[in-house]
């Protein structure tokens, strides 16, 4: 699974739908949030510590042998597929479901020389420094993981990138199929859940509903149910397939974390836009907060933010990174684009609950970093157990 935004959430569409059909499944993905074995999940069941370690170990004999040959020590990502391999090996996986890391042609998971498909989501600017600085640069990356024979199923993004995937697939001698925007429709957005239908007749008339409001996932459960029509055929269950997508809570991607706070991942501008069409149809927000590390383009994304949303206020932080951008170069730019308040706290966590606490009955939206996503995450879980430790 390659591609710049929604990676992860047609990995977990995929995943839940496999076991809705009866398959033991490896779901390998990055990055975690808050535990780093959330990377690793069985069966829907991310590993545990004592078999997180377990593997650990294993792993490390083998780059102990590598390093006796003369080979280099693997990178940090490289190593955690390895384990992830190990583990899905071990444990009788049936389908492993791979999200690569950074771009596909040179990804350690494009290392497996004959999957089943091969799956590439939209596609956007994002770490050009390594992909390329054009979207045909980049789709080349990404399409680096066609292999010959073997299905290609990609989400249309533009006439730029798609035409580099099929071009590609054809060089491979690989059916492809593209996705479109035009092949589902969104019906409407009821108690926390969008509902949707597809424009084929292999799913009939049916209400698909998933368990997020973002206005974006219908496409990437819909790319990951084309996936599965192509794995199984008339031999596949979709009325499974429909409860599958009901139930699958990707963390981090337009959640609820606490009634009326949403928290998600967007951290380029292709998925900050895709932001914006959900919180433009949800309507007024009472607070908005923002965080990004150097690397990203923060200004595009705050003025974006800024022309498209509507917000009683914006609250700046700076996450715990080394790559954390300061919180008060924040409010300089977002003080460029609105004459809303902005509001500028350092810390992550003193931000989100004022952020919390500016809630007057609209909806706060927490954005601009992963490692912001994981910082709430972690908050909430900690402080959910102090609770529970409490009782």
């Amino acid at each position: 699974m390659a591609g710049t935004n929604g990676k992860g959430s047609v990995c977990a569409y995929l995943d839940g739908m496999l076991r809705s059909e009866q398959k033991r499944t490896g779901l390998f993905t990055s990055p975690h949030l808050v535990k780093i074995n959330e990377r690793i999940v069985i069966d829907g069941q991310m590993i545990s510590d004592e078999r997180f370690l377990e593997v650990f170990e294993e792993t490390m004999q083998a780059v102990d042998k590598m390093k006796e040959a003369g080979l280099s020590h693997p990178t940090f990502f490289e190593f955690l597929f390895g384990m992830a391999v190990l583990a899905f090996a071990e444990s009788g996986v049936e389908y492993a479901v791979l999200e690569t890391g950074l771009g596909g042609r040179l990804d350690a998971t494009n290392a497996v020389e004959s999957p089943a498909a091969s799956v590439i989501t939209s596609i956007g600017f994002d770490h050009e420094q390594y992909l390329g600085d054009t979207l045909e640069k980049i789709a080349s990356e990404k399409a680096g993981i066609i292999k010959p024979h073997v299905p290609v199923y990609y989400a249309q993004t533009t006439g730029e990138s798609d035409s580099v995937i099929e071009k590609e697939a054809k060089k491979r001698g690989s059916f492809c199929k593209k996705i479109g925007k035009d092949a589902y429709e969104i019906l409407g957005i009821e108690d926390k859940h969008i509902a949707f239908s597809c424009l084929n007749d292999y799913y009939g008339t049916t209400t698909w509903k998933l368990n997020n409001i973002g206005l974006y996932q219908p496409h990437n459960a819909l790319l990951a149910m084309e996936v599965m029509r192509g794995l199984f055929g008339e031999n596949g269950h979709p009325h499974l397939w429909k409860e599958a997508l009901e139930a699958v809570r990707w963390r981090g991607r337009m959640e609820e974390v606490l009634p009326g706070v949403y928290v998600d991942g967007a951290h380029n501008i292709s998925a900050v836009k895709a932001f914006a069409e959900t919180v433009e149809k949800a309507g007024f927000a009472d607070a908005v907060l923002f965080s990004a590390v150097r690397d990203k383009d923060y200004e595009e994304m705050i003025k974006y933010l800024c022309e498209h949303t509507e917000a009683a206020c914006y609250i700046v932080t700076q996450i715990e990174d080394a790559r954390g951008t300061r919180a008060d170069e924040l409010g300089v730019v977002f003080r460029k684009y609105t004459d809303k308040p902005v509001r500028v706290i350092g810390s992550v966590k003193d931000a989100f609950e004022y952020a919390v606490s500016s809630r007057r009955g609209g909806n706060v939206y927490c954005l601009g970093s992963l490692y912001l996503t994981g910082m709430i995450e972690g908050y909430l879980g900690s402080r959910e157990n102090q609770i529970r430790g409490g009782r």
